[in-house]
């Protein structure tokens, strides 16, 4: 027996009969030669770690258009925040917590530069053919824009749960359940630690019909937020928490989205990194050749320009976009 088979012997003995277990996994699309070492979700988890598109998300937005202090989170450590929740609260249901990380780490692959202001402008341009969802676009990242259009080839189960992180989605498996709820948990109580530092919002302005339920600091939150789902899925076949609970952090993300996500100050700068997006756009449609190679080989598998285009601004991180308009659009030796 090698280790991967000791590993998979040891979740069945002591993983919930509820769990996803490594060794009855719906598979790849394309059939490998198991590890010798590790689970396909390991090999999974760590096939996203190396990729290029999990790389780029250190230098995308959360909230914040590029932050001047070192604290602030990005891309890259919020995704680290969820998946640190989802296994917390995988071990705790004795779930599958090599699934759950893999999912969490790949959750956010597939979101554009300047947060979710960028994913609304490529859905407006992208109208035709479909619009943008960053969710579509994570999945569409692991099967045909890594590696030269080969892909990841990641699990069923891996990809339902990249696709499926959304609110309005469920995931099928149990360990991606836990990362569609970890992911709102993590990014309710570190844009509020990040509102807060910025000194947008304050621990007071928050309405006390959600904190009396939540807490009152954002360690307090974190800490009811997760033991409550904890404590209400251990015998349930969904990962859930009271209603009491749910209805705080939807008021509370509600709260959010009325005073930072649109209506704050440090949202003040989104009109104009839209612009610069739909700038790109244009232009990189009329000048299709300047697009990186391993985006142009899309087009020869059936995908649209414009979907290509599209690809290739979505996997831009901010500094990276802002080089490009720099390059195309400013005057050589003008400050930006």
């Amino acid at each position: 027996m090698n280790i991967r088979e000791e590993i998979e012997k040891r979740e069945h003995e002591y993983l919930s009969p509820r769990a996803c277990f490594a060794d009855e996994s719906l598979g790849r699309d394309r059939p490998e030669d198991e590890c010798p070492m590790r689970t396909v979700f390991q090999r999974d988890r760590d096939r996203i770690i190396h990729s290029k598109s999990f790389r780029r998300l250190k230098h995308k937005t959360q909230v914040f258009l590029a932050p001047a202090g070192d604290h602030y989170r990005t891309r890259l450590t919020h995704t680290l925040e969820v998946a640190q929740i989802s296994r917390t609260i995988a071990r705790a249901l004795r779930l599958n917590e090599d699934l759950t990380e893999a999912i969490a780490l790949g959750h956010d692959l597939g979101h554009t530069p300047f947060g979710h202001a960028g994913e609304a402008v490529l859905n407006e341009l992208c109208a035709d053919i479909g619009g943008f969802r960053h969710n579509e676009q994570s999945v569409r990242t692991v099967e045909v824009i890594e590696k030269g259009g080969e892909g990841l080839n990641l699990t069923k189960e891996v990809r339902d749960g990249m696709l499926n992180h959304r609110s309005s989605c469920m995931p099928a498996t149990l360990e991606g359940q836990i990362v569609r709820i970890a992911d709102k948990i993590a990014y309710i109580n570190h844009d509020i630690d990040d509102a807060i530092r910025a000194g947008v919002l304050a621990e007071e302005m928050f309405p006390s019909e959600y904190t009396d339920v939540l807490g009152h600091s954002v360690k307090i939150r974190l800490d009811r937020m997760i033991t409550c789902l904890i404590e209400d899925s251990a015998d349930a076949d969904v990962i859930t928490m009271r209603q009491e609970m749910l209805d705080a952090m939807k008021g509370l993300r509600a709260y959010l989205f009325r005073h930072l996500y649109r209506g704050s100050v440090a949202k003040a700068e989104d009109v104009k990194a839209q612009d610069l997006l739909r700038a790109l756009y244009a232009h990189y449609l009329e000048h299709f050749e300047e697009i990186s190679a391993e985006y142009r080989h899309l087009i020869d598998l059936g995908d649209s320009k414009e979907r290509v285009v599209c690809d290739y601004i979505a996997g831009m991180s901010d500094s990276y976009a802002i080089q490009k308009y720099q390059e195309i659009f400013v005057p050589k030796g003008w400050a930006l």
